[in-house]
């Protein structure tokens, strides 16, 4: 998102504290959806003004990325006419759209006496008037005009009524909701890298889920738990599903989504981590954010300056964030020979590698301790013997052990969810 437009850590405090305090999920997306005020007072405001920063938008984005994240479904293109797939129909992107007619976006500046210039202070979610029906023309070149509809329930149109508030308790409601069957598909999809419907968020009769019957009853039990986010982590992880190994054999060969197959998720899929779990993974495995540092408070400052360089690094041409971590040229060399690596295999006190050189274990052990904290598994005898053999190669046993940490940092294994 344009960091100009959005308090990015106001955003990350909303969603810190309400995941935090386990809030059902359906109260978190009200808030987002019908919130107002500063960028810097409540944080889920940053959610449309991330969406609403283009001039003459008409709240069209907002639209989009509503029915998208909430609802699981792509409505961009009934814009300008029906979907040729799906049953949402152009009248309907617009009904939905005029929910969000009476909000708009202002930007308040201020003087600053270093640069001699206006700057942003804060920008701010504001209401407006607008009028009671939104007008769109069809393919057939014919004006219509629609009122705020949302499944099949019509509101006020009045300016006394807050259209948004109102789009937030319909979306928000228990009652066998797209909310819920959106999230389940998604959060499935986080954990096995493929939902029961792909795209995640193009739910529909056009894209028919592969296991309806258990897309069906996470739903519904998702909702009777109160939109419970944790439990139903917990129902995901603890299923046979999530249990099973990446390797495959002569009866699931055929289950790889890679080669265009729909997933069977009969074992568990390799995929690419996000640019966050790996950035977390690095800071697990070795410390880095502690070495050399002597205080929570200065490791924490540290780690919130690499996270954003990491983010940054990894940024798409469209000045969005890149969640996968994908390999390409830049990021390969932020892996191999970045800031956050040099911490990573420093050994400073504080640091992990430190740590275990002042213990008084054999070679043996500790390189058993490195290959448990990076790939979370024992090394072979051959992987003993190959990495004794790297390590007596340097002048220095730090030297040694650093390279033999940085090899095991940057091996597919560690990069690669499996």
């Amino acid at each position: 998102v344009p960091p100009r437009t959005v308090n990015r850590d106001m955003m990350r405090q909303f969603f810190r504290r309400s995941f935090g305090k386990n809030r059902p999920w359906n109260e978190v997306v009200y808030d987002l959806i019908s919130a107002k005020g500063k960028w810097d007072g409540d944080g889920a405001t940053n959610y449309l003004l991330a969406q609403m920063s283009m001039r003459g938008d008409m709240g069209v984005q907002a639209t989009s990325r509503t029915a998208q994240l909430f609802l699981g479904v792509q409505l961009q293109c009934t814009q300008c006419h029906d979907h040729p797939f799906n049953d949402w129909e152009q009248n309907q992107f617009w009904e939905l759209n005029s929910f969000f007619r009476q909000t708009r976006t202002e930007r308040k500046r201020k003087y600053d006496p270093k640069s001699g210039r206006m700057v942003t202070d804060y920008w701010e979610l504001r209401s407006r008037n607008a009028a009671e029906f939104v007008k769109y023309e069809n393919r057939k070149g014919e004006m219509l005009a629609v009122p705020p509809i949302f499944k099949g329930h019509e509101i006020s149109a009045s300016n006394d009524t807050d259209r948004r508030v109102e789009l937030a308790k319909l979306i928000s409601n228990k009652e066998k909701s797209y909310l819920a069957k959106a999230m389940v598909n998604r959060m499935w999809a986080h954990f096995f890298g493929y939902g029961f419907v792909n795209p995640i968020d193009d739910i529909g009769p056009h894209n028919q889920p592969t296991h309806p019957e258990i897309l069906d009853k996470l739903s519904e039990e998702f909702e009777k738990n109160n939109f419970d986010l944790k439990q139903l982590i917990r129902w995901i992880c603890n299923c046979e599903a999530y249990q099973l190994t990446s390797q495959f054999g002569k009866k699931n060969r055929d289950d790889d989504p890679d080669q265009g197959e729909s997933p069977m998720f009969s074992r568990m899929y390799v995929k690419m981590m996000e640019a966050e779990q790996l950035y977390d993974s690095l800071i697990i495995a070795t410390n880095a954010h502690q070495s050399g540092k002597s205080d929570w408070a200065n490791a924490e400052t540290q780690r919130q300056e690499w996270m954003r360089q990491f983010i940054l690094a990894f940024g798409t041409d469209e000045n969005d964030e890149s969640t996968i971590f994908n390999g390409t040229i830049p990021q390969a060399l932020m892996m191999m020979n970045g800031p956050l690596i040099k911490k990573a295999i420093s050994a400073e006190s504080g640091s992990y590698l430190n740590q275990i050189l002042t213990q008084k274990r054999k070679d043996k052990d500790r390189i058993r301790v490195l290959f448990l904290a990076t790939l979370n598994r024992k090394p072979t005898g051959k992987e003993i013997k190959n990495a004794r053999s790297l390590i007596s190669s340097y002048p220095t046993l730090i030297e040694g052990y650093q390279d033999l940490f940085w090899a095991l940092l940057n091996s597919n294994e560690f990069i690669i969810n499996h």
